[in-house]
């Protein structure tokens, strides 16, 4: 059964976009950004939200720049065929190999789960990471922690008063100071 995976970068006082909405302390160093995109391989498909979308929107015709270097080239390759689901009330429509979601979360993970198929199912954006985590739907959580304090914003975690026992799975510490942890949600047999 194919696994869901929230990963996102996060300060270290755990937030994906500081107080002011930004976040620029979260652009990757070359090393950072060449193991996002070997991590890209094994998503067989991506749920994002609203601002997500709109944020990654920006891939979809990223190789039309031509100073776009190598790696943004090979994570544009890759990103560009993937199929997405993207949630939102807002929307009408959406570009490039993505589709509306045409039910709730819990229906369309069960529907992705149940598909042929390889490749994880990895959610982004922090509002619909945490509707997810509170449905618990996630099987990984992999944060990429950067040497920052933002003092404020939207979390990477849902303030719920709800416990969740987690395995280290794996870590690795890039020459940048980043730290990337990734967990398994440990389940009850």
């Amino acid at each position: 059964m194919r696994g869901v995976t929230y990963s996102m970068s996060v300060s270290l006082d755990g937030y994906i976009v500081g107080p002011d909405g930004a976040f620029d302390w979260a652009a990757p160093d070359e090393d950072v950004f060449r193991f996002w995109i070997d991590e890209i391989r094994q998503v067989g498909v991506h749920l994002l939200g609203r601002r997500l979308y709109e944020t990654m929107l920006y891939w979809e015709t990223a190789d039309e720049d031509p100073s776009l270097d190598e790696a943004g080239q090979e994570w544009t390759a890759l990103w560009k065929p993937l199929p997405k689901v993207v949630f939102s009330s807002t929307l009408s429509e959406v570009r490039g190999h993505a589709r509306l979601a045409s039910g709730g979360l819990t229906e369309e993970i069960e529907r992705l789960r149940a598909e042929p198929g390889e490749g994880d199912i990895a959610i982004g954006g922090a509002t619909l990471a945490a509707e997810a985590a509170g449905l618990g739907l996630i099987d990984e959580y992999q944060v990429m922690v950067y040497p920052v304090l933002v003092g404020g914003g939207v979390p990477y975690f849902a303030r719920e008063e709800r416990r969740v026992d987690l395995e280290l799975v794996e870590t690795r510490v890039f020459g940048s100071g980043v730290v990337y942890l990734r967990h398994r949600v440990a389940r009850q047999a």
